[in-house]
């Protein structure tokens, strides 16, 4: 054992009449083991949001979406679907018709925005079929007109069904407000729909307002025959959607405008951004109080220990290994609460994300539990602040402890 790390580990150990600097120094361990644990439990809230929310965003929407800018839809669109479906980085594209509705059952209605779909071509794009937990999508896959039902199959989200109180089999009315101009004045077409199956894709923005139904029928509800109001694309890189989005834009021609899952949800994903960046800084300040307690800690310990720094030098200890005394106990110190406090903060958001016990409100989440995504990264950046931030904390101590002069020290000894 070396001899600075031998005295830097026995001053640690303060006697009893140290007890106020033993104190000190167990309540800085705590300090830099809470701040630490907190840094780690809110950074892996914030990945764990982040995660959950693009997941869910993009099992529930296409990666881009096409769309002509002027109003009157996409008319012969199929060899256009056709043309951009080759595309280099593009691996399906699924025509839809969006339009908002009216959806009520008996005395209970809410606003909901159906999309008609191709569901063959939708399930390669989006995996909202494939989040159908109550009945089933496959009525969806019947040709328009066939006999086997006795109205148009439609699916809605978990929380819309549960607003309008439907189960599979109920008749739904889907009234659209582009209506018909007749002597009376313009009257809202209306349609009938059959309730065949019910999603939860754990995204409330879709769960409480999305409803899928055949492309025909909703071309048939809004009178519009054989146009599509967008094309959706499911592209082969993600974090490259911006710059595919602009070359399928370009391939369509002047009148279409395309853009991409992160251009669509920019906003949510900058103020997650924002939001770790600040909670990474203010909780960094409990660090810093720790930093402090192991700053008074020292200062406390070179003024208890001057006579024997004193000794030490006299007998031919360096300045400079006197220094490196204090520096070893502020770093050991720093470097048992970082420990603890990983273990707790690793701890804690494996047990959070495990049992999923913090429950959320869908409504103001769009989640239904707290999620955690610990990192490896995030490990070594808070290990790195910690330890730094406590390296600067013993600076002035072990300098002033380097400073003794072993003259004045034993003068009245």
């Amino acid at each position: 054992m070396r001899f600075e790390f031998f005295i830097a580990a026995r001053y640690l150990r303060a006697k009893r009449r140290q007890a106020v600097i033993g104190v000190i120094t167990a309540i800085s361990v705590v300090g830099v083991a809470a701040g630490v644990a907190s840094l780690i439990i809110a950074l892996a809230i914030t990945n764990g949001m982040r995660r959950d929310l693009q997941e869910r965003l993009l099992g529930s929407t296409a990666h881009v979406d096409l769309m002509r800018t002027a109003a009157d839809g996409m008319r012969d669109w199929r060899p256009l679907v056709a043309r951009l479906s080759g595309l280099p980085h593009v691996r399906a594209a699924a025509p839809g018709l969006y339009g908002q509705v009216l959806i009520s059952r008996g005395a209970r209605s809410g606003g909901g925005l159906i999309k008609g779909i191709v569901p063959a071509e939708e399930r390669r794009v989006s995996d909202l079929l494939q989040e159908v937990k109550v009945g089933s999508s496959e009525p969806l896959n019947a040709i328009s007109g066939e006999a086997a039902a006795s109205a148009p199959p439609i699916v809605l989200g978990k929380d819309l069904a549960d607003t309008l109180g439907a189960e599979i089999g109920n008749s739904i009315l889907v009234t659209s407000p582009q209506g018909e101009l007749t002597p009376l004045g313009i009257v809202p077409r209306y349609q009938k729909f059959q309730l065949v199956g019910i999603f939860t894709s754990g995204f409330y923005q879709y769960d409480s307002s999305y409803a899928l139904i055949r492309l025909e029928d909703a071309q048939r509800l809004f009178a519009e025959p054989d146009v599509i109001s967008i094309i959706s694309f499911k592209v082969d890189d993600l974090n490259r959607a911006d710059q595919i989005a602009k070359e399928i834009e370009h391939a369509a021609g002047p009148g279409f405008q395309a853009t991409s899952w992160m251009e669509q949800n920019r906003e949510l994903f900058r103020a997650l951004r924002l939001e770790q960046v600040v909670t990474f800084i203010v909780l960094a300040l409990i660090v810093c109080v720790a930093a402090l307690n192991i700053l008074i800690a020292l200062t406390m310990m070179v003024m208890e220990k001057t006579k024997d720094i004193a000794v030490m030098m006299s007998f031919g200890v360096t300045a400079a290994q006197v220094q490196r005394v204090f520096l070893l106990q502020g770093l050991m110190i720093s470097i048992t609460g970082t420990v603890i406090g990983l273990l707790v903060g690793y701890g804690v958001s494996w047990a959070g994300g495990h049992y999923r016990f913090i429950p959320l409100d869908a409504a103001v989440y769009s989640l239904d539990f707290l999620p955690f995504a610990p990192r490896l990264t995030d490990a070594l950046v808070v290990a790195a602040v910690s330890l730094g931030v406590s390296a600067v904390a013993t600076i002035y101590p072990s300098v002033s402890a380097a400073r003794v002069l072993p003259a004045e020290a034993l003068r009245y000894e």
